[in-house]
């Protein structure tokens, strides 16, 4: 039986709600987290476990296996980007010219942008084509269980990409990857033969990093900018998938635009804090029931 540390309240600002904890954590930015009670998640990224919940006041708590309680205390700022004035991010974009923009920011106050392990971000992203949320939360947690190392007892990480690299494709296809299992299997062995290679993507500016991850198998334009923006902080990555094309549509007339084409739009539009809009206008689109989960 693992033990948990009491919970301990962590500083956000600004504060989540409800609604805002929960599109952060389960709306597509993370695949690891699960709902424990009506305000309460338990989560997992790298080698961390930890379960978030609001308190009365709203206030951010956490707890942690008392084990890694110290690992998990000094990797929450990072992950949950506390070093990051949301606000003044939110400033920065054209919500004055923007009402649309502007009734979003203002219904999705709070809602913050990951910033995840990249090599762990690339993998989910990469089990996430044409898959829900749900779908792919199956999928990292069958990873998990059977290829990653344990945490805590009956918690396991996900594998790494050295770990990945030595698991034959037929064994990925019984983790019910399907054909993403291939391009696992591919980028396993690609990264495998060129060591340093994600660290030093992770450190190059948008374009750049953006041009050589669109050089792994199975990853596209759309799934290197998620892995930008939720893995890297590179707020100006703004993904484009269906869900966005429709989305971009209905609430900016760009019918008929192909994804690169919106891409480009919502970069130039949105600014150097794409990401960040873009994630608003998503939640905004899912909280109205446009965007299935």
């Amino acid at each position: 039986m693992t033990g948990w540390s009491e919970w301990q309240t962590l500083h956000v600002s600004p504060s989540f709600t409800p609604a805002t904890l929960t599109e952060t954590l389960d709306g597509g930015q993370a695949f690891r987290w699960r709902r424990e009670h009506a305000t309460s998640w338990l989560g997992i990224w790298g080698p961390c476990v930890a379960r978030l919940q609001l308190a009365n006041d709203q206030a951010l708590q956490w707890s942690a296996p008392t084990a890694i309680a110290p690992r998990v205390a000094a990797a929450l700022p990072t992950y949950l980007a506390l070093d990051t004035d949301f606000v003044a991010l939110a400033d920065q974009l054209p919500w004055r010219s923007d009402t649309i923009l502007a009734n979003a920011l203002s219904n999705w106050r709070g809602l913050r942008l990951l910033r995840q392990p990249f090599d762990e971000t690339l993998l989910c992203f990469l089990c996430s084509a044409s898959k829900r949320i749900a779908q792919i939360k199956q999928m990292t947690e069958t990873l998990a269980q059977r290829l990653g190392a344990e945490i805590v007892p009956g918690i396991h990480r996900l594998p790494t990409w050295d770990e990945l690299a030595d698991v034959p494709e037929t064994e990925l296809r019984a983790c019910a990857l399907g054909f993403r299992a291939q391009h696992v299997h591919q980028t396993a062995r690609q990264l495998a033969a060129q060591p340093g290679w994600l660290e030093e993507t992770a450190s190059l500016p948008y374009d750049a990093a953006h041009n050589r991850l669109i050089t792994l198998p199975g990853v596209g334009p759309k799934i290197a900018d998620c892995v930008l923006l939720f893995g890297a902080a590179r707020y100006s990555a703004f993904p484009v998938d269906t869900w966005v094309l429709k989305t971009m549509s209905r609430r900016y007339g760009l019918t008929a635009w192909t994804g690169a084409h919106v891409a480009h739009f919502g970069r130039v539009h949105f600014g150097a804090n794409a990401g960040f809009a873009q994630q608003v206008l998503f939640a905004d689109e899912r909280h109205n029931g446009r965007i299935a989960g």
